[in-house]
Parts: structure tokens; C-alpha cells; sequence
């Protein structure tokens, strides 16, 4: 069950990033970040039954990762964070909202609506919290290195 939920995550990711036209070494990075995502999510949801601390957690990561690797290999963090929130897209539950609607079934589809925008807003809130976390981690570390170079240099002198 691990092994087919991280190699098929893998693999829908990286699929993502070839029709996204990303370059190749991000490409597998950006795999790599999609199949932990979703396996944070999985493992996740198997444990508390709530999907929304589930989804918020998994593109908590998903960010926090793409900005590693952003810094690591000099690309932009979204050729990193697109194809890594894309297990994350409840895209099956709006095509079952579309689905209930195009049948009559107008209150189950504002139930799975309701539900997918829930997730949505899970998705973008676990993005930007991580995206504030790591502009203050930046800022404060850099600053802070800053003084301690100077301070060096100035000793050395």
C-alpha cells in the first residue's frame, strides 16, 4: 500500500510537470515533493479522518520544500510548489459536484462543493502560512548572519 501510494504520486506529479513544460531536474524534485505531500496527506487522514488538517499540512510542506529547493538548485519555488500541490487538488470531488448537478442531485452537489472549497481554502492557507514562516525565518536568520560577518570582518581588520 506505501510503495503504490508514493510511486503513483510520483508519477501523477511528474506527469503534471511534463504538460506544466517543466525543465527536467526540476521535474524530478518536483515529483519527489508531490509524492511526500501526499504521503503526509495519506498518512494524515488515516489517522484523524479530518482531511482538512490533512490537505493544510501536506501544502504546509509542499511549500516549505519548494522554497529549499528553490534555494538549493536557483530555480523559481512555483515550478516546485505547482507540481507538488497537484495530488493535493481535490479535482475528483469538483468533477463529482459537476457530476451531481448535471444529474439533479442539487443538494448533494452543494454538500461536495462546499467540501472542495473547504480543501481549496486548506491548500492556499498551508501555502501562505508557510511562505509568512519563511520570510521571518529568513529575514531574522539573515539579518542576524549579517551582524555576526560584519563583526567578523570588522575583527579582522
Amino acid at each position: 500500500m506505501f510503495a503504490v501510494q508514493s510511486v503513483t504520486s510520483f508519477l501523477a506529479t511528474c506527469a503534471f510537470g511534463i504538460i506544466y513544460n517543466i525543465p527536467r531536474k526540476p521535474l524530478f524534485h518536483g515529483g519527489l515533493i508531490g509524492m511526500i505531500a501526499w504521503l503526509i496527506y495519506f498518512f494524515l487522514y488515516q489517522w484523524n479522518r479530518n482531511d482538512f488538517v490533512a490537505t493544510f499540512a501536506a501544502s504546509f510542506v509542499v511549500a516549505l520544500m519548494s522554497q529549499v529547493f528553490a534555494r538549493l538548485y536557483k530555480n523559481p519555488v512555483i515550478v516546485y510548489s505547482v507540481a507538488g500541490i497537484i495530488p493535493l487538488v481535490p479535482g475528483g470531488l469538483t468533477y463529482s459536484v459537476m457530476s451531481q448537478v448535471v444529474g439533479d442531485q442539487y443538494n448533494l452537489a452543494i454538500h461536495l462543493a462546499e467540501k472542495a472549497f473547504v480543501l481549496s481554502g486548506a491548500i492556499a492557507m498551508g501555502l501562505i502560512f508557510a511562505e509568512v514562516l519563511y520570510q521571518i525565518f529568513k529575514r531574522n536568520f539573515l539579518h542576524n548572519m549579517k551582524k555576526i560577518n560584519t563583526r567578523v570582518a570588522f575583527l579582522k581588520k
